[in-house]
C-alpha cells in the first residue's frame, strides 16, 4: 500500500533537508509549480529551483527541522501548517524557529505538483493556536 496524499506532503518537508539520495525526486513531479509568497517577495518555482533553495540551506545550517503543527486534506487539495527550526554553524547547540509556513498542495502521479506557500520568519510561539 502507497502512502496516503497527507503523508507525502508531511514526509516532503519532514525529510527535505536530510540530504537522502532522490528525496526530491521522491515526493516532487517533474514537472512541480510552487507559487511562494514570502518575505522576500512572490517567488515561482520549479524542481530545479526548488531543489536549488534546498542545496543552499544545506550549506547555511548545521541541522534543519520540520514541526508539523496540522495537516488536512479536502478534496484532492492537502493543506499543511508548519515551522522550520534551524541550527546555525555559528551556533549548533542552539535550536530557533527559522520560519512559519502554511502550504497547500495538489498532486500527480503520488507525488507533489502544484503548490501554493506562504511563510513568515520564525519567532518562538508558546502554544499552538489550535490548542
Amino acid at each position: 500500500m502507497g502512502l496516503k496524499s497527507k503523508e507525502i506532503v508531511e514526509n516532503f518537508y519532514t525529510s527535505l533537508f536530510k540530504d537522502e539520495k532522490g528525496t526530491l525526486d521522491n515526493y516532487l513531479h517533474p514537472n512541480v509549480n510552487l507559487t511562494w509568497y514570502g518575505t522576500t517577495g512572490l517567488k515561482k518555482l520549479n524542481f530545479d529551483e526548488i531543489l536549488s533553495i534546498r542545496n543552499d540551506m544545506s550549506k547555511n545550517y548545521e541541522s534543519l527541522k520540520a514541526e508539523v503543527e496540522k495537516t488536512v486534506e479536502e478534496d484532492h487539495q492537502i493543506a499543511i501548517q508548519f515551522t522550520y527550526h534551524v541550527k546555525t554553524i555559528e551556533n549548533p547547540d542552539e535550536e530557533m524557529p527559522l520560519a512559519h509556513f502554511m502550504a497547500i498542495w495538489e498532486l500527480k502521479d503520488d507525488k507533489l505538483f502544484k503548490g501554493v506557500q506562504i511563510s513568515q520568519l520564525g519567532e518562538e510561539i508558546d502554544e499552538s493556536p489550535w490548542s
